[in-house]
């Protein structure tokens, strides 16, 4: 079994993100999986060109040859799962892992066909594509720092989308959407951040011994950490206590707005 993850935090190695993702990878090895951790931020991806040499001109392969794309896909190859992480922007991915998933284009099939639900999909896809991150089974890792799960419904649709487009499967997603807490959290929360990360461990053994989470992890996870309530009150007095100091038309507006 192995297991890759592209991650799409612009932090890298030392974003929130990754402290998923290493708790992730680490319940993983400990099922004998084989991990990869992908930080984009790290690599040079250039964004796809939109124009089709990879189906017609020279089929299966990108004519962008002078960036990292090519040893992201050989680090990758071979992998049952690719998971795919990122911070949430905007109620979306990051623009890197965007850019990411857009360079997999190559191994798409050109033609267009109805599936069984009679919607328009791509058939199956070209034999380079059969080793390839592109047949991979999908798990989608998130933080954001709003504080509630429904900002992460956009991501959540456009993973299950990308996988009827690859012609795969969801197998497991995993938001947090008090992010911030997991990073340095102060004295008395280590003990409730320590427990998520340790439940995150467990899903992915979970997953690289059965290519699922249990429903009593998932539901574990699925918890905030601290009552939202809460969180308002401690995120927005950690942003006050940056902007007290700060000269910005907006200071006073959003001082009062706290107050």
């Amino acid at each position: 079994m192995k297991i890759t993850v592209i991650n799409g935090s612009p932090k890298g190695k030392d974003g929130i993100t990754n402290i998923m993702v290493s708790a992730f990878l680490k319940g993983a090895r400990e099922a004998g999986a084989e991990t990869v951790n992908i930080l984009l931020a790290g690599k040079e991806i250039k964004h796809c060109n939109g124009c089709f040499a990879c189906w017609f001109a020279t089929p299966g392969q990108c004519v962008i040859t002078d960036d990292d794309m090519a040893e992201v896909l050989a680090q990758g190859a071979g992998s049952e799962i690719l998971v795919l992480a990122s911070p949430l922007k905007y109620a979306n991915i990051s623009s890197m892992l965007k850019v990411f998933v857009e360079r997999l284009l190559p191994f798409a099939n050109p033609y267009i066909l109805k599936d069984q639900a009679g919607e328009n999909r791509h058939p199956k896809k070209l034999p380079e594509a059969e080793s390839s991150l592109y047949r991979s089974k999908l798990v989608l890792i998130a933080n954001g720092g709003l504080g509630q799960r429904e900002h992460f419904q956009v991501i959540s649709h456009w993973i299950k989308r990308l996988a009827l487009n690859n012609l795969s499967e969801v197998i497991g997603e995993f938001f947090v959407p008090q992010g911030p807490l997991l990073a340095n959290p102060p004295e008395e929360l280590r003990p409730v951040v320590e427990n998520y990360l340790q439940i995150l461990e467990r899903a992915g053994y979970e997953i690289a011994t059965n290519k699922r989470a249990s429903e009593a992890t998932e539901k574990l996870l699925e918890q905030n950490l601290i009552p939202d309530e809460i969180y308002l009150q401690q995120i927005n007095g950690f942003f006050e206590s940056l902007l007290c100091n700060v000269s910005h038309p907006y200071v006073k507006e959003w001082g009062n707005t706290l107050a």
